[in-house]
């Protein structure tokens, strides 16, 4: 008796939920029925395709509770300040995507976020420095601590978790240095105040979505061919048309919604843009590759000839870069700075809910697996928890609590996953 698969060549059948094995045997050949899908497999598939399922699945929960619990939540006011609110959250989570992705943490982001943007008022307010230019600085300042963090843990091997931590509580100092000792800085007039305060209107705001949607569609493709010229079995529909078609149906719903109030928030549009480059840096580029490889395993990475040290210090420089930009939209939205900046003295609950909007949104703690959407989607489940429950009128030691759980539940799944997936151990 002998056993051989009839499924496609050059592969084995064995463990595929959808092949058919044939038995050979002295009356016949019997075909068995195609095998179910085991956990292990599922779980697979929920690490690679699927990670993003969980998320919407949730999110699509939460919008439906809250808009039963209020009349106001789905109110295309609300909807803008959700989503700008979301944007401060989203872009310290995107750079803190970067680091996690090699299997760093930094504790530093929120407190980069309150220092650049006081630094940045400081110019302008005392200095008399350009608006533009001040913003251009504050970025460039948060880019170089990024730097500086990443040499520094690689040069002498700190554990990051320490090095962020102690840089975090130095940062806070050189804030309540900056402050003046009325403890704020107005930036009324200033013009940085319009960030926050322009919106796209009418053909303006469809057309980006139409750009959006456009750069979508084409990384989407290039992922397509790409996998088929690796010989990489992959799917048209699922890599390319229902992302799109989802991305063109939610998004517009979205911008027919806002511009029935003021339009779409530019701090909005930036966050949008700054995900499509991220998307494009970790999925169409070698930095991307030598991300996810020294995240996966560092040893091997460093033995194929990945820098390493220049990896993660790239990383922790686009994670300050986007905590200083963060900080600029706050500073906008709130018109000043002051020593609540970046979440007020040891970040607080922006650094939990940056560092939960990125792994709730599918990065794993350990290094290696995740996507730049996934602080977009994170960001959204944190900022829609918050603000339904702020509509509802729950205090804010329940909300602290509500966010807690969901970081340790998503971090639960991760390991579950993680543990499923790896390698069999006997």
């Amino acid at each position: 008796m002998s056993t051989h698969n009839t499924g496609p060549a050059g592969t084995t059948g064995i463990g595929d939920p959808d092949t058919d094995i044939a038995i050979e045997t002295p009356s016949g050949t019997i075909q068995t029925p195609p095998q179910k899908p085991n956990r292990r497999q599922m779980l697979t598939a929920l690490a690679t395709n699927f990670r993003a399922l969980p998320v919407l699945v949730a999110l699509l929960a939460l919008v439906i509770f809250f808009s039963t619990q209020s009349d106001v939540f789905l109110s295309s006011r609300n909807i803008s300040n959700l989503l700008v609110q979301t944007v401060v959250t989203g872009t310290i989570a995107l750079g803190l995507v970067f680091i996690l992705l090699v299997a760093e943490i930094s504790l530093s982001v929120a407190a980069i976020s309150g220092v650049t943007s006081v630094f940045m008022a400081k110019l302008v307010v005392e200095a008399g420095v350009p608006g533009w230019l001040a913003i251009v600085i504050a970025i460039s300042v948060g880019v170089l601590i990024g730097i500086l963090t990443g040499a520094w843990a690689t040069r002498f091997l700190v554990p990051t978790f320490v090095v962020t931590l102690g840089l975090g509580l130095v940062l806070n100092g050189i804030q309540l240095a900056l402050l003046p000792d009325s403890g704020r800085y107005s930036l009324l007039g200033t013009g940085i105040e319009d960030i926050a305060g322009t919106y796209l209107t009418g053909v303006w705001s469809w057309g980006f979505l139409v750009l959006a949607v456009a750069a979508v569609g084409l990384l989407a493709l290039s992922r397509y061919g790409r996998n088929r010229s690796f010989g990489i079995e992959t799917s048209l529909l699922r890599v390319v048309i229902l992302p799109v078609a989802a991305m063109a149906i939610i998004g517009g719903v979205l911008v027919a919604a806002l511009n029935s109030s003021q339009g779409v928030p530019l701090p909005v549009a930036i966050f949008m843009v700054l995900l499509g480059l991220a998307g494009y840096l970790l999925s169409e580029t070698r930095f991307g590759l030598h991300l996810y490889a020294v995240g996966g395993n560092v040893d091997a990475a460093a033995r194929s000839g990945i820098s390493v040290r220049r990896i993660k210090m790239i990383a922790f420089a686009i994670s300050g870069g986007l905590a200083a930009l963060a900080g600029v939209i706050a500073a906008s939205r709130l018109l000043g700075v002051s020593v609540s900046s970046g979440g007020g003295i040891g970040g607080g609950a922006l650094l939990l809910n940056a560092i939960a909007a990125a792994v709730i949104g599918g990065v794993s703690l350990f290094g290696g697996r995740g996507r730049a959407s996934s602080a977009l989607l994170g960001a959204l489940v944190i900022g829609t928890v918050s603000n339904g429950l702020n509509l509802m009128g729950v205090e804010t030691q329940v909300q602290l609590i509500v966010t807690g759980v969901l970081l340790v539940l998503a971090v639960t799944l991760d390991r579950t996953i993680e543990r499923a997936t790896g390698p069999t151990t006997k």
